[in-house]
């Protein structure tokens, strides 16, 4: 029997309003933002909070739902959870009501018993030295600079493991090397993990040991191994950091003698392989190989074995070793049929509790506890409670032909009663070098499509997760093929009936701001509009030395990442110039928005200002908006529903109900 607690059943019902939902539901923050199963599986630690109240910690006793503990912060925000044991827990905060450039504090670690008493403050807020009892044993807070590991730890003593990012001398932002420290929960003692070289990442163990460690020096990636604490570091391997293929990402281990990496082995999709820790050599046959995508995942134990792991294909699913999880997925997603299930056990169990994340493309993310012996199924909560799927759209990959021939996918997302052509926005991911999205509700497609637009986002050449010959393709290629996979996404949408040639509007942000603006130079008779924020003007700008101080890009991607992958300033002068939103500022002819974070330290305000200074020179029809504080996209409640309020007013306006025909 499923028993729904908090999830409102009229988010999955077929009842449909006569108005469309409020700006607000799309982009208030999510009030369930993150549950954690504890080791044992007897409590689940919940992170809550809406708008009028600061997101606090609850735990919850999993069998009765009872509430037995938290913690809460009368000025902040609690932020990442983590169980640390079966007592004990971490968390960090955050101000979710500023803006980063307002924030002048790190993000600090505390720890609490799961009562909500024996709270500790472990990581310092101020950018200030602290006190020590030698040169490696600390017995007070950490300094500001660190922070929680991905990895969750051994969860069965009071021990953690925390990573120290130390910047480059010569930058505020510049990462140069990461270290690690373990850290204990209960007495505040801290020692550093010995090193042989300067690290950029750490991977534990299944037992929840530091035991791969990976380093960067002169475009080259070296991932160094260990078999046990107080053991001699050894390099498995060593190679090019921005290559076309031949290394690997490690992802975990499968038992002592073996890891598990990513890495594509003579075909062109990247694929789990087993690599022996003994000889350094990869099982050519892959573990888990996905068709038509990148192997992208993470692996979950039980008892500190590998009992399966959850992957992403073009949605997330699960693939178990253990029997028992192979049932209780199949009951799960029997129970709560036309949802994904992502089930999380419990690392150490002793209760047969296990919690469930499920959504679909209309639904979004909702918690769930699942008992495996007695197959009940019982609701916590979901991220977006005023979201009711019937007033969503369908989305669905489809594939498309570039005009060159080679095969781009994209993600198709109708209005909730679907229609023919229709007003379009292309949405265009930003990265570019990242996978764009995957099949679930989102809000910005959502929203769009619930305003009853179509809405096309193309994954174009240079994404990755779809191989490595779609991934190279788009190298050097900003303003010119990327660009026209834009364009010829739009020109499916149009031949497939689906959007009206006259309404169609281009819009993202970062890369796809950059590619918003070129679309306009470039395909101004395709677009009748266009929407920019955070927006790359000119790549030149984007990786000029002279703008160090106000930019977190690393040294090494400025020297071997963007000449092969973006372009060279000095040899590709002429191609970055002519492919410079800036420099052909003067074609623009369409309306357009313009926005922009005024502490954006990925794509600096410079690019705004100028990127503005050219557009009023040439008597564009353009709107500019700046929000102070903000960085690299929207971190405030009240900045995000500003500006999609703007987006949907100019929308109407140029493509909308309200918009003129020519």
């Amino acid at each position: 029997m499923i028993r729904y607690f908090l999830l409102s059943l009229a988010a999955v019902s077929g009842l449909a309003c006569a108005a469309p939902p409020a700006v607000q539901s799309f982009f208030e923050d999510s009030q369930f933002k993150d549950a954690k199963l504890s080791p044992s599986g007897r409590y689940v630690a919940l992170r809550v909070g809406d708008s009028k109240q600061r997101d606090q910690l609850m735990v919850f006793a999993t069998d009765t739902l009872e509430p037995v503990g938290g913690a809460r912060m009368s000025q902040l925000d609690v932020g990442d959870i983590r169980w640390v044991n079966d007592q004990r827990l971490v968390f960090n905060v955050v101000d979710r009501r500023e803006t980063p450039g307002n924030i002048n504090y790190a993000p600090g670690l505390y720890a609490v018993n799961r009562d909500g008493k024996g709270m500790r403050q472990l990581v310092n807020h101020e950018a200030t030295e602290k006190d020590t009892t030698g040169t490696q044993i600390h017995t007070r807070i950490e300094p500001w600079n660190t922070f929680l590991l991905d990895d969750a730890g051994a969860q069965d003593s009071d021990y953690i493991y925390l990573q120290r990012p130390v910047r480059d001398k010569l930058s505020t932002f510049v990462i140069d090397h990461t270290e690690l420290v373990k850290l204990n929960t209960s007495t505040g003692l801290s020692s550093m993990v010995a090193r042989p070289v300067a690290p950029q990442a750490w991977l534990l163990d299944s037992k929840g040991e530091p035991a791969i460690m990976i380093s960067e020096k002169d475009g080259r990636n070296t991932v160094h191994y260990r078999a046990a604490a107080g053991s001699e570091w050894r390099a498995l391997a060593s190679f090019d950091t921005f290559g076309k293929g031949g290394g690997f990402e490690p992802v975990g281990f499968s038992d002592d003698q073996h890891l598990l990496v990513r890495t594509s082995i003579k075909n062109d999709k990247v694929a789990l392989h087993v690599l022996d820790l003994a000889t350094g050599k990869i099982d050519p046959q892959p573990l888990i190989a996905l068709s038509g995508f990148d192997f992208s995942g993470k692996l979950v134990y039980i008892n500190k074995h590998l009992a399966g792991v959850h992957y992403l294909a073009d949605a997330r699913a699960s693939v178990w070793f253990d029997e028992g999880m192979k049932a209780a997925q199949a009951d799960v997603d029997k129970q709560m049929g036309g949802l994904i299930n992502i089930i999380t056990p419990p690392a150490l169990p002793d209760t047969p509790w296990m919690l469930v994340a499920s959504y679909s493309d209309r639904q979004p993310q909702f918690y769930s506890l699942y008992n495996s012996k007695s197959h009940e199924l019982k609701g916590i909560g979901s991220n977006h409670p005023g979201i009711r799927a019937a007033e969503m759209g369908q989305q669905d990959l489809v594939k498309l032909k570039a005009r060159d021939g080679m095969e781009i996918p994209a993600w198709l997302t109708l209005p909730p009663k679907g229609g023919k052509k229709l007003p379009l926005v292309v949405l265009v991911h930003g990265g570019p070098y990242v996978r764009g999205t995957e099949w679930g509700w989102e809000a910005d497609s959502q929203f769009l499509a619930s305003r009853g637009y179509a809405v096309v986002q193309p994954e174009f050449r240079g994404t990755t997760g779809y191989g490595m010959h779609h991934f190279t393709a788009g190298w050097k290629q900003w303003g010119l093929k990327m660009q026209d996979d834009i364009a010829d996404s739009v020109k499916w949408a149009v031949a497939q009936g689906y959007a009206d040639p006259n309404r169609v509007c281009i819009m993202g942000g970062s890369y796809g701001g950059y590619a918003t603006l070129m679309g306009l130079v470039k395909d101004g008779d395709l677009y009748r509009c266009g929407i920019a924020y955070a927006a790359v003007s000119d790549i030149p700008l984007l990786l000029d030395d002279g703008n160090w101080m106000l930019s977190d890009m690393g040294d090494s991607y400025k020297k071997y990442g963007a000449p092969k992958l973006v372009g060279d300033v000095q040899r590709d002068a002429a191609q970055l110039e002519a492919t410079s939103p800036l420099k052909q500022a003067a074609r623009i002819k369409r309306p357009l928005l313009l926005a922009h974070g005024s502490d954006d330290r990925r794509v600096p305000r410079v690019h705004f200002t100028k990127m503005r200074s050219a557009l009023e020179a040439n008597k564009a029809d353009a709107e500019f908006v700046e929000y102070t504080g903000e960085g690299h996209g929207w971190s405030t409640v009240e900045n995000r529903v500003d500006f999609w309020t703007r987006v949907e007013k100019f929308l109407d306006k140029h493509i909308g109900a309200g918009a003129k025909t020519e």
